[in-house]
């Protein structure tokens, strides 16, 4: 049974474009229009992160939840080129990634800075770990979602539900010790519905995607795919 994390009700696909070739140019708002069209006829959460450039034009053209790729704490004002929370909600956005293993932050001050700073303007948090140790410590910073996802197996089509489960089901454990309140997703290979089924039995909350769905041939049939586990 679905359950409210805010307003967005998990168990949750997040899709991150991350910067693919796939989705240049129109591209973002079509995936984002093709994940839409998914949630609709299966009424699942799916929550989409285009390129920060694109967030406002996303947010504008779907109605499904938009996040950030990344947010840095700089303050409105004077801060050329940084990536300002409240900028971000100003144009639709609901939250922001923060931590993943693309973009890593290695003080963990500055991960729980950023909770915070989201949290104190209402936005949503969904921070990255990459190991069950890393998931307790973050876990205590109180993100409203933490996915698991192993550096390994980003991107390799093969799925930690299935090559190394037990990640899955340590950091489901290690996250409910730490904070019963942050809700447990995993990533890193997902590419078929099978291992979204995979992760849900292991006991996580939903999934983070990216190759799987962004490099697919047809957006529409892959996304349903990972999607339908969840509905």
């Amino acid at each position: 049974m679905a359950f409210p994390v805010n307003d967005i009700a998990i168990p949750v696909l997040v899709i991150n474009f991350k910067n693919y070739e796939e989705i240049f140019d129109t591209g973002t708002v079509e995936l984002a229009k093709a994940a839409q069209q998914v949630q609709k006829k299966l009424d699942v959460s799916i929550v989409v992160c285009p390129p920060n450039p694109c967030l406002a034009e996303v947010s504008k053209q779907v109605s499904l939840p938009v996040f950030a790729q990344h947010v840095d704490l700089a303050k409105p004002g004077s801060s050329t080129g940084a990536i300002v929370p409240e900028v971000i909600k100003s144009i639709g956005a609901k939250g922001s990634l923060i931590n993943h293993s693309e973009r890593r932050l290695w003080a963990s001050e500055g991960i729980k800075s950023r909770i915070d700073r989201l949290q104190s303007i209402g936005l949503l948090s969904l921070a990255c770990a990459q190991t069950p140790e890393e998931v307790s410590e973050i876990a205590k910073f109180g993100p409203d979602w933490l996915a698991v996802e192993p550096p390994e197996l980003i991107g390799s089509g093969k799925a930690v539900s299935k090559v190394k489960p037990q990640i899955v089901t340590n950091s489901v454990v290690a996250c409910r010790k730490a904070n019963p309140d942050v809700k447990l997703l995993c990533g890193a290979g997902i590419v078929t519905g099978e291992d979204v089924a995979a992760a849900v039995r292991l006991g996580a909350k939903g999934v983070l995607v990216a190759s799987g769905i962004v490099r697919a041939k047809n957006w529409i049939k892959t996304i349903e795919e990972l999607a339908a586990p969840l509905a």
